[in-house]
């Protein structure tokens, strides 16, 4: 690798020049790496960390924002529970609603509706667990909104007062909102409309967005023949990210965004390798004569794509790192996962290095005879 170090060497203005632009595309990544794991994150967080293997919809139910969509029965909950391959299956409620608490402070919440003391109910690191009808636990993330423990939360339109019990020990959002637990009984008479005060009717004391289902031993039950006996469509649990509101948008757009870069990458980076080749030709061409073979040349050019790549992308990603850590906490969706950022390293490093090796494959048809004047 001799040639190959002296050449890096020699032209180093040259190699500096394009390692800096891989090095700016390394940052990119690492910056649009976070942005996907923070809008991930803050779409369907709260559903993430929902001890469930899957949710059942109610049959036809639109993937889009299905939560707000579906409607279920107790009777539909009842079949699942029934099942031998279902541990537990509960009614589970999600709308989200406009608020402001009694100091006056504007708050949107995502309610859901759960029975207390059910699988479904997080645990309070501050505060109590739900036990009053009135009782509501919030997200970690909620007191950035200026909500504290004690303080009451008023849903805009009905004036349902709900007492702040308890905060989960983690940040829990759903469509970029806080998620509140509530009793689902409290849920069901918000979802029908009913006033403080008012009994909401019969059936709604019956009804909510979904069953959640934990399978036995945390496997996944049979869906289609559950299905077939409930009358649902059900989703596991990944599957149910895409009923959270922009969540596929989002996603698309930001795998789009980042396939794009991708390209870019190796189309750079064959092309400085391209015109490199050639403007080498000549010495790659008295190499031959003096009897370098083909696979030397080879192993000897793809050695220099590769130490250009790693050190870029290296020296990129450690910079995005650092650029990453001051915009975490700062108000964006952005969250740097050690997982995205690898992946994605590797990927801009294997797609330069195809991009190189096919500009470098033109070594094998330098003709040696050039070197002894044959074109002059």
């Amino acid at each position: 690798m001799f040639l190959a170090l002296r050449e890096l060497w020699f032209a180093r203005t040259r190699f500096l020049l394009m390692g800096a632009v891989v090095a700016l595309i390394s940052i990119l990544m690492v910056i649009l790496s976070g942005l996907s794991s923070g809008l991930v994150i803050d779409g369907v967080s709260a559903l993430q960390r929902t001890p469930v293997q899957a949710f059942a919809f109610a049959e036809g139910t639109k993937t889009d924002s299905a939560f707000s969509r579906s409607v279920v029965t107790e009777e539909q909950a009842d079949a699942w529970r029934n099942r031998p391959d279902v541990a537990q299956a509960e009614l589970f409620g999600n709308t989200i609603v406009n608020a402001k608490t009694d100091s006056g402070t504007p708050v949107d919440l995502t309610l859901f509706g759960i029975r207390p003391g059910s699988f479904l109910e997080p645990t309070a690191s501050e505060g109590t667990a739900l036990g009053a009808d009135t009782d509501i636990v919030l997200s970690d993330s909620a007191r950035d909104a200026g909500v504290a423990l004690g303080d009451t939360i008023i849903v805009d339109r009905l004036g349902t007062e709900l007492n702040v019990v308890g905060f989960t020990d983690d940040k829990r959002t759903f469509g970029h909102v806080d998620v509140a637990y509530v009793p689902l009984s409290t849920w069901q008479e918000i979802h029908a409309g009913v006033e403080l005060g008012e009994q909401a009717p019969e059936s709604a004391y019956t009804e909510a967005s979904v069953v959640a289902i934990q399978g036995t031993d945390g496997s996944l039950p049979d869906l289609a023949a559950g299905d077939a006996a409930a009358g649902t469509a059900t989703k596991t649990l990944e599957e149910s990210f895409d009923s959270s509101p922009g969540y596929t948008a989002e996603t698309m757009t930001m795998t789009m965004i980042k396939a794009f870069l991708y390209a870019i990458s190796a189309l750079v980076v064959g092309a400085f390798f391209t015109i490199w080749t050639v403007q080498r030709s000549r010495e790659i061409a008295v190499l031959r004569a003096m009897g370098a073979s083909t696979g030397f040349l080879l192993r000897d050019a793809v050695f220099q794509a590769v130490l250009v790549l790693v050190a870029s992308v290296t020296v990129g990603v450690l910079i995005g790192l650092g650029l990453g850590a001051g915009l975490e906490g700062s108000g964006m969706p952005f969250v740097l996962e050690a997982g995205p950022i690898l992946q994605g390293a590797l990927l801009l490093i294997a797609l330069g290095l195809i991009g190189a090796t096919v500009a470098i494959v033109r070594i094998v048809r330098v003709d040696p005879l050039a070197a002894l004047g044959e074109n002059r």
